[in-house]
């Protein structure tokens, strides 16, 4: 999509089965439609597998009053359990004893990280949603994470374009898109047993998680005019933080471990600052980040040519808009190319090459860059953005201060990826060594 630009245009239309969808590139044709002109480009398209699963509830693919409640009263209550704040480090640093442990067993042997990390991240969902983190070793978490990266993976391909091109003719026909309606049923009936079991013991004057919040507010708004607040969009939020909180942070510290691996003088310039600031005795915390600039730097770095969301989601215009020229009709959808912003020439030095002086001025200072935009920008901007920015500080710095990571001997890195929801790095092995 980046190379059509160069032909056509920061803004040009496809054409995707029966419907026609705008492509925006580079920083300022984004930042003009999705922040300036925001409040025209808050709705999502109604894309049919998604909508088959979602139904238009929820938080990530809701439009107009329902994505307002939610997103609202997600926020609201993520903050009150932690999100983005110091009382949610311990959480973190829990779960990655946990991952170190599980590391530590392989004794420096080759190990494939997706799922434990997996794991790892998505117990600091279940301890905000659910209350409770599960074993790494139980059966019922080990098929969850399974169906999330089964039905990602498909939604990424040839067969959610199609169904969504087609949807009358897929919806009849077999293939691996009914399987992603079979794994979202699955998880769906796995969180309804913990809504079950919440009100099985749930005190309204003492919530103790996201869950009991959420039926709080069932109680209190019952029987208002416009309230959207019921089970039904309890199922989907929940579904919605699940993704979107957990595969963006683990794919994100699959390309780290990688990247670390491919370029070990970084890899140990980042083991020095934190030696130096943290040393071995205690664990990383977020006040320690300030006196991090280096580590800071490779994380963005990670995070900025790792493009894990290269088209983040698409929006729907609700009123006709101006834009790079053109006039855009109401109903219209649009996707914000995100790739074209984090690897374009004119924003970053060496947008092709990792480079964490991408986010260092000369004296060595962390500098962030406005066009660093991996969370996407305004008002529908990723809603665990500061939940996933605590993750990936925290993890990665408590990885790179207990453990060094290599390839098996004679193995190169390998750079390719999987094109999913998510850009992620094909299954790799790595050596995970004790410092």
């Amino acid at each position: 999509m980046t190379k059509l630009a160069e032909k056509y245009g920061n803004v040009y239309s496809l054409r995707m089965g029966q419907s026609w969808m705008v492509v925006l590139n580079r920083f300022e044709v984004l930042k003009e439609a999705l922040v300036t002109q925001g409040d025209s480009l808050v709705d999502r398209p109604e894309m049919p597998l998604q909508h088959d699963v979602s139904r238009g509830l929820g938080v990530v693919f809701s439009s107009g009053n329902i994505w307002k409640q939610h997103r609202r009263f997600a926020l609201s209550t993520l903050r009150i359990f932690g999100f983005g704040k110091k009382s949610l480090e311990p959480i973190v640093l829990d779960e990655f004893t946990y991952c170190a442990q599980y590391f530590n067993s392989f004794k420096g042997k080759p190990l494939n990280p997706h799922i434990v990390l997996n794991n790892a991240v998505s117990n600091i969902i279940c301890h905000l949603v659910f209350g409770h983190r599960f074993e790494y070793g139980d059966e019922k978490f080990i098929k969850l994470m399974e169906w999330f990266s089964e039905s990602l993976e498909i939604e990424g391909s040839i067969w959610a374009q199609l169904y969504n091109s087609f949807p009358w003719l897929m919806r009849c026909l077999p293939g691996p898109h009914q399987t992603v309606k079979r794994i979202w049923k699955d998880v769906m009936d796995f969180i309804r047993v913990e809504i079950k079991n919440h009100k099985q013991n749930w005190d309204p004057s003492d919530p103790r998680d996201y869950i009991d919040c959420f039926l709080n507010e069932i109680q209190t708004v019952k029987g208002q005019a416009g309230n959207s607040f019921d089970e039904e969009n309890l199922l989907m939020s929940v579904l919605d933080l699940f993704v979107a909180g957990s595969e963006t942070t683990s794919t994100t510290l699959r390309w780290a471990f990688l990247y670390m691996a491919k370029y070990p003088e970084i890899q140990a310039k980042v083991q020095d600052e934190i030696d130096g600031v943290i040393g071995q005795s205690r664990q990383p915390s977020m006040e320690d980040r300030a006196n991090l600039p280096y580590t800071d730097a490779v994380i963005h770095e990670i995070q900025r040519i790792g493009n894990i969301a290269p088209l983040s989601l698409p929006h729907l215009t609700n009123k006709e808009i101006k834009l790079g020229g053109y006039t855009i009709p109401k109903g219209v959808t649009i996707i914000p190319n995100l790739t074209s912003v984090l690897f374009d020439k004119n924003e970053w030095e060496t947008p092709n090459t990792f480079n964490p002086g991408h986010f260092l001025n000369k004296e060595g200072k962390f500098v962030k860059r406005a066009a660093f935009i991996p969370f996407s920008a305004g008002k529908r901007v990723c809603l665990g953005e500061s939940l996933a920015r605590m993750e990936l500080y925290l993890l990665f710095t408590s990885f790179m201060q207990r453990f060094t990571f290599s390839m098996p001997p004679g193995v190169k890195p390998n750079m390719g990826f999987n094109f999913g929801i998510t850009l992620a790095p094909v299954q790799y092995e790595i050596c995970v060594t004790s410092r």
